[in-house]
């Protein structure tokens, strides 16, 4: 029995079509974006979470939300001051398998689509620090994402060093400490710290740094990322890409 050629040739394409790569999805598969029922303040939101089903975010201001999106930290959007006090719960579904640099554009698509952002990004010359492997190599190794976190004393880290780098641009706002038996709170406006590191993975390790009084922040973290850590930190200015928000909505649309 001889099929037409017509019917050979279109199960043929129709073969070629099933096995060539799907393209990356865009857009989450499903998503909820509401406003907090109860704002928590500066020192305890931003709480973002990626899991194997997605996106979270719990008390989230839309500036957090945006640097996540655009791959910067939070002193690299500039935007009206209500970006850093509004927050809002999200949870996100992502098709399965995605990985959390195929969740960022996701990220940005849902911004643009429930608070009607409008951005632009622009190059700014600026004060940095930036981060850098130390002259003897880096003290600490990647581990496995499902290891249970290792026991330790002192300043507690899990993460990849970009998220040590937004880490350090808070801590590095923080006073110098007056009393060792009251802790100090981060506050003024951060300078942008860049890993330049070049280390992959997830870390996850404790930094020893008790309060020293008359000390500032600075030096003291730099001392321990020198000495515990094999990193340095080093300040230079630098030209910064910086997300520029020219219009947003306060409140999301409905889900």
């Amino acid at each position: 029995m001889f099929l037409p050629r017509s019917t050979v040739l279109l199960g043929f394409l129709s073969a070629v079509a099933l096995a060539q790569p799907q393209p990356p999805a865009t857009s989450f598969e499903a998503a909820s974006v509401r406003p907090s029922q109860n704002e928590v303040g500066p020192d305890y939101n931003n709480q973002i979470a990626y899991t194997p089903d997605g996106f979270n975010g719990k008390n989230v201001t839309l500036r957090r939300l945006i640097a996540e999106a655009w791959h910067c930290q939070v002193n690299q959007v500039s935007g009206s001051s209500w970006l850093d006090h509004n927050e809002y719960d999200i949870a996100a579904r992502a098709p399965e398998g995605a990985t959390r640099e195929q969740m960022q554009p996701m990220l940005r698509a849902l911004l643009v689509d429930r608070f009607r952002l409008k951005q632009h990004s622009e190059s700014k010359l600026m004060r940095v620090y930036e981060l850098e492997i130390g002259k003897n190599g880096p003290k600490i190794k990647p581990v496995q994402d499902e290891s249970t976190p290792s026991a330790g004393h002192g300043f507690r880290f899990r993460g990849d060093m970009r998220q040590f780098a937004d880490l350090l641009a808070i801590q590095f706002t923080m006073p110098a400490p007056e009393n060792p038996g009251v802790p100090v709170k981060a506050g003024g406006p951060a300078i942008p710290v860049l890993d330049k590191t070049g280390l992959q993975g997830t870390y996850d390790f404790s930094v020893d740094r008790p309060p020293e009084l008359g000390t500032d922040i600075f030096t003291a973290w730099k001392r321990a990322l020198e000495d515990q850590l094999g990193l340095k930190i080093e300040s230079r200015m630098d030209h910064v890409a910086v997300v520029v928000v020219e219009d947003a909505s306060k409140i999301p649309t409905a889900n």
